[in-house]
């Protein structure tokens, strides 16, 4: 097992909902450090360049209206296997396949409104952390 650090973004529908202390508890719950949390607005530039890979496909311009849309929280946790355990934690993109437990699955119902993101790789997880918290 590896100490890995990854990005978490409590996203738009998250922070209106109320939903940013239960994000954090589960957290907090499963092991995973808090390194860094901030409540921002994304700038659509930023957005821009986080989707990036999505640049081409139909949906891009909603992803990125969606996450610029209001305050989401940014946050650096690190832990043994901290990608895999948050994604595990997050469940699936879609909530409909997320499984009960985690928070797609308990808490969202559309894939557009999917409450959280994670890094879906070591390599993603340093591109994603240099983008929101620098260095």
């Amino acid at each position: 097992m590896a100490l890995e650090s990854t990005l978490l973004i409590v996203k738009p529908d998250g922070v209106r909902r109320g939903l940013v202390g239960e994000v954090l508890r589960r957290i907090e719950a499963k092991g995973l450090t808090i390194e860094a949390l901030e409540l921002r607005v994304i700038e659509r530039a930023t957005a821009e360049e986080h989707y990036g890979e999505h640049r081409d496909k139909p949906f891009f311009g909603e992803l990125v209206d969606f996450i610029t849309g209001g305050p989401v929280v940014v946050g650096k946790l690190s832990g043994e296997s901290a990608i895999t355990c948050w994604r595990t934690l997050m469940g699936p993109t879609d909530p409909v396949d997320a499984p009960p437990g985690s928070i797609r699955g308990d808490l969202a119902t559309v894939i557009g409104e999917n409450i959280v993101h994670g890094s879906d790789s070591p390599e993603s997880a340093a591109r994603e952390l240099k983008l929101f918290f620098g260095g």
